[in-house]
């Protein structure tokens, strides 16, 4: 089971009958506002309310690396792009719909809907 806290940390819970055990996995300072992982489990997209974009990979247990940083347009939410787990998408509070490739954070597409999106 991974989490996240308000301060931008995200653990990693491990339950096994009635014991658990838990481990801090990253540190990103900035409150964490989705967790998503990719289809094949082994990428998590960790996307902030500051608008920034981290990946953790759980089976190499190192720190997230940030991936992309809107800084003037915040994301909504983000998702990986099946089937795969090499590109996702990503919506901004303005509107705007992004597609990325998830290995160094190039955006590939964008397309503006003209309209703001409702913060749920």
């Amino acid at each position: 089971l991974y989490f996240s806290a308000q301060e931008g940390i995200l653990f990693f819970c491990h339950i096994k009958d009635v014991q658990y055990e838990m481990k801090i996995c990253a540190d990103i300072l900035q409150p964490i506002s989705n967790l998503i992982f990719s289809p094949d489990y082994t990428v998590l997209l960790l996307v902030t309310d500051q608008g920034t974009v981290y990946t953790y990979k759980p089976a190499h247990s190192g720190e997230a690396v940030k991936l992309l940083d809107t800084c003037s347009n915040c994301f909504l939410a983000a998702d990986f792009l099946a089937p795969g787990n090499k590109y996702c998408v990503s919506v901004t509070i303005s509107g705007e719909i992004q597609a990325w490739f998830l290995e160094d954070g190039t955006c590939l597409s964008k397309l503006n809907l003209d309209i703001e999106v409702p913060v749920t």
